[in-house]
């Protein structure tokens, strides 16, 4: 006769059993306000074609790759990048489940492969027709862009503070940059910017006029 060691205990023996209640939809247990729902509108209302084209199929009773970005983005804005703990809060949270609409959560592997091999794909198309969609939305101006690298904390804590010393010295090392690429600027094409020795913020404008018109001249055509 064979036998079997069970290694395993049987919990349910001592789980304790609640009575079913309804309302069993999570369309009724996630407040209107919730910020979970105006998500999910957003991302409905983005064209993710670009996201779909990473796919050469897609999997039926599976989250679609909608659902995938919506659960990823509000783990960003919860603080949550583990793939493990996304796969976690699937399982536990009722927004993500919310999100899901349903489908299975996805596990850790699948979740880093959605970021790998397909959202890497199409990211910083996706972030700019969110940035565009903000911006008709109102919700941002867009007066003032940084191309330069410029980050802004969102969440302020007590490690936000800036060094005097640190903002002087980089400040002086910036300084030396531009300096160095007026000069570069104007030994390469041969123009003069500037006079007094001083270089302002008109002299960089003035800069900028002198290299347009260089690059209509000569043709340039310049590489983003």
């Amino acid at each position: 006769m064979r036998l079997t060691n069970i290694l395993q205990g049987d919990y349910s023996k001592i789980t304790v059993y609640y009575q079913i209640k309804l309302p069993l939809e999570l369309e009724h247990m996630i407040p209107a306000n919730d910020s979970v729902r105006l998500l999910s509108a957003f991302v409905e209302g983005m064209d993710l074609s670009d996201l779909y084209t990473t796919y050469d199929r897609i999997r039926k009773n599976q989250a679609s790759p909608r659902q995938m970005l919506k659960i990823m983005i509000y783990a960003a804005m919860n603080g949550v990048f583990s793939s493990r703990a996304i796969e976690t809060a699937c399982h536990r949270d009722i927004n993500f489940m919310y999100l899901l609409e349903g489908m299975p959560a996805p596990d850790n592997s699948t979740i880093a492969r959605f970021v790998s091999l397909h959202l890497s794909q199409c990211s910083k198309i996706i972030l700019a027709a969110t940035t565009e969609q903000l911006r008709e939305l109102g919700e941002i101006s867009a007066k003032t862009i940084f191309i330069d690298g410029t980050k802004i904390e969102a969440n302020a804590n007590k490690y936000t503070f800036v060094w005097k010393k640190s903002v002087t010295r980089n400040q002086s090392k910036l300084f030396e940059k531009i300096s160095t690429f007026v000069q570069e600027c104007e030994a390469s094409f041969g123009i003069r910017t500037v006079y007094t020795g001083n270089i302002t913020l008109h002299t960089l404008k003035r800069l900028r006029k002198q290299l347009v018109r260089v690059k209509k001249e000569e043709g340039i055509v310049f590489v983003k």
